[in-house]
Formats: structure tokens, sequence, C-alpha cells
């Protein structure tokens, strides 16, 4: 006979388990604004996309590594003057 697993209890919103640290949830807003002036045109666009949807649900995934680098990186890199290059 073969026994099949019990699916693992479902996380409670009220848990408070599921949600991301208010902090964080700044940052990532702010990263993804700030990646459309870093890099314009569609690829900042893409990432703003990701990063928004990201902290709106892709969190609940895991494999967070990433994402933090990439608005460390956004954060961190200085905009560009409005020069031509």
């Amino acid at each position: 006979m073969i026994t099949i697993p019990a699916a693992p209890p479902a996380i409670r919103p009220e848990s408070g388990a599921d949600k991301l640290d208010p902090h964080e949830k700044m940052r990532i807003r702010a990263a993804a604004f700030r990646a459309t002036k870093l890099y314009p045109g569609p690829v900042g666009e893409l990432l703003a996309k990701e990063l928004l949807d990201w902290e709106g649900f892709g969190y609940r995934f895991g494999g967070h590594t990433l994402t933090a680098r990439l608005v460390d990186h956004v954060l961190g890199a200085a905009l560009p003057t409005g020069g031509t290059a």
C-alpha cells in the first residue's frame, strides 16, 4: 500500500510568517523606482517590475539572495549624470 504524506499546514496570514519586514518592503520599492533611473528604457522597467512583483508576492517562495543583492546594487550605484556617452 502506498502512503501519501499529509500536506504541511497552511501558513495563516495572521501569523505574520508570510509577511515581509516593512523596512525591507520600503527598500525594495525604492530600488524599483531607482532602477528606472539607473537603467533607462526596457531594462529598468523590467527590473522595477520584477522587484515590485517580488515584494508583493515572490518573497513567499524564498530564494531572496539574488533579489537582496540586486536591491543593494541598485540602491548603492551612482545615477547617470545626464550627459551623453
